[in-house]
């Protein structure tokens, strides 16, 4: 059983990072305009996942028409560098993997990466000739480290994330100031319905390495909150397709300031809030 001192959850949609700037909460952001800052961010990228292509009994084409466009949009009004696809781009159909990259995604307007999730059955040959780089990769943009690795296998298991990768490029970027880490199952679970895995040597890596401020993970649908393991955040970010999960379809956005203040939001981006429900 968790230790619940270790493992704290928090009950907002977003939160304020330890020492870092406020963030803004996904239902706040379709109840009022947000003002964003006039100064450019030293980056700033959108994280989204599940897009689940191909799941039978979806409208999984028009799901991805709408996320390519809403990231436009995105980008449009305040420029992001990349975006991230954090695992589940397609349904348990590998051979979709080039589709929805040449249908989809090579349509926005700035570079992407993507990372695989239990649904792709995907390795790293399969994840390289279709994107170009293997299923666990890392890459630096502006100053800052990003550590992606898979956490599934070609049968859809859950397993924990390639330590030994994962500690060789938290060594290879200790010398930035800032690390996020890219992982589509968390390694550890908060929510008791959710079978994921407990991979509590990952989270023992996670907190050697101060300059990782934060983790990002998809696969649960029905979470856009923040968890934490000691004081280190992992963020979620509800889901742009599937048969399941938030009322909404969204994203996630993150800045880092010049002076490296981290702020992260949850965008609704369909618009389409069910708040407070209650059926008795």
């Amino acid at each position: 059983m968790s230790d619940r001192r270790f493992f704290i959850k928090s009950s907002l949609a977003s939160v304020v990072m330890a020492g870092l700037a406020p963030v803004i909460s996904a239902a706040s952001e379709t109840q009022q305009n947000i003002e964003y800052p006039e100064k450019k961010a030293r980056l700033r990228f959108a994280i989204a996942s599940d897009g689940h292509y191909g799941q039978p009994g979806t409208d999984f084409k028009n799901d991805h028409e709408n996320i390519v466009r809403w990231l436009n949009e995105a980008h449009k009004q305040t420029p992001l560098d990349f975006v991230i696809i954090n695992g589940d781009l397609v349904h348990d159909r590998p051979e979709l993997l080039s589709e929805v990259k040449k249908n989809y995604y090579d349509r926005l307007k700035v570079p992407f990466y993507a990372i695989p999730g239990n649904h792709d059955h995907a390795d790293a040959t399969i994840w390289k000739s279709v994107f170009g780089y293997e299923d666990n990769f890392s890459f630096e943009k502006n100053g800052i480290g990003f550590v992606l690795a898979n956490t599934s296998d070609t049968k859809g298991t859950y397993i924990c994330p390639d330590n030994k990768f994962l500690k060789q490029e938290f060594e290879k970027f200790k010398t930035l100031e800032t690390v996020f880490v890219i992982l589509h199952i968390p390694p550890h679970f908060w929510v008791p319905e959710s079978p994921f895995v407990e991979c509590p040597d990952t989270i023992s890596l996670l907190h050697q390495y101060p300059n990782i401020k934060a983790v990002f993970h998809g696969h649960d649908h029905s979470l856009d909150s923040v968890f934490y393991t000691n004081k280190l955040p992992h963020f979620f970010d509800s889901h742009i397709g599937g048969n399941w999960g938030t009322a909404y379809k969204g994203y996630r956005i993150v800045e880092v300031s010049d002076e490296n203040k981290i702020s992260t939001y949850q965008v609704n981006a369909s618009q389409n809030p069910v708040l407070n429900e209650v059926k008795l």
